[in-house]
């Protein structure tokens, strides 16, 4: 556990709490929102060759839920042969069904270690210098405001309800590239309408945990989710054109 801390603590938290001193210390006017806001685009990035990949999956996936469902009807009572038809259908399409989660997985320890980068700045209570590189200067006491309105140190009403909406976007263009299939009779993919459900669900708990949190953390959220809505508009032009050069 001591080594996972170690690894955590080295590769991770003190790089990015670094970066964001780095950037509040190199940034006119020493903006510290603008600071997330440049760390968030670094992460997204970084993490865009991964992110890309992951969308691809889940879109294959997609294309292959009434194979999938035709195996699954049809192997309903034969587990072991069902799942080797399913390794079949995954290796003849070239897909692995994890790649979908390996964005999400790579995120969570990034987020976790952003988080907590945040809270020790925001709330400064140990100072800085027991964590900043020797090349990093030590700001002192740093300026949590954004643009000189918003206090990233305490909840936002406007950062949360903004993050909120992004995420209701995000969703709702997700939704839409989620094709709906015919099945026993049902137009309603089960799949769809969970999907339907979260994308007015998630952002309602965006906006309610994002209430609780110091405003830099939001803010973060909201950046992020609206590369992934860039994101997600690239590779649907990318697909409609390949599509088009297809035919």
């Amino acid at each position: 556990m001591d080594i996972i801390v170690t690894i955590f603590n080295q590769f991770l938290y003190q790089p990015l709490f670094n970066l964001l001193v780095l950037f509040y210390n190199i940034i006119p006017g020493h903006d510290f929102g603008v600071s997330i806001i440049l760390i968030t685009l670094l992460i997204r990035i970084v993490l865009f060759p991964i992110s890309i990949k992951g969308f691809k999956s889940r879109d294959a996936l997609q294309k292959l839920q009434p194979e999938i469902k035709e195996i699954q009807r049809k192997y309903k009572d034969k587990k072991e042969e069902q799942a080797a038809k399913m390794m079949e259908l995954y290796k003849k399409h070239k897909i692995n069904p994890a790649s979908g989660c390996l964005p999400i997985l790579i995120q969570f320890p990034i987020l976790i270690a952003l988080y907590r980068a945040l809270i020790n700045i925001l709330n400064n209570h140990n100072g800085l210098s027991g964590v900043l590189y020797p090349f990093v200067k030590n700001p002192g006491v740093l300026n949590v405001s954004f643009l000189g309105i918003i206090d990233l140190a305490v909840p936002s009403l406007f950062l949360a309800v903004l993050t909120g909406f992004f995420q209701f976007i995000q969703g709702k263009k997700m939704l839409k590239t989620t094709p709906t299939k015919q099945v026993a009779g049902q137009k309603m993919d089960i799949q769809k309408a969970m999907g339907k459900q979260m994308t007015y669900f998630m952002p309602l708990m965006i906006i309610f945990i994002s209430l609780k949190l110091p405003a830099g953390l939001p803010l973060y959220w909201a950046v992020s989710t609206l590369f992934g809505i860039g994101e997600h508009m690239l590779i649907n032009r990318t697909s409609k054109v390949k599509a088009a050069v297809v035919k």
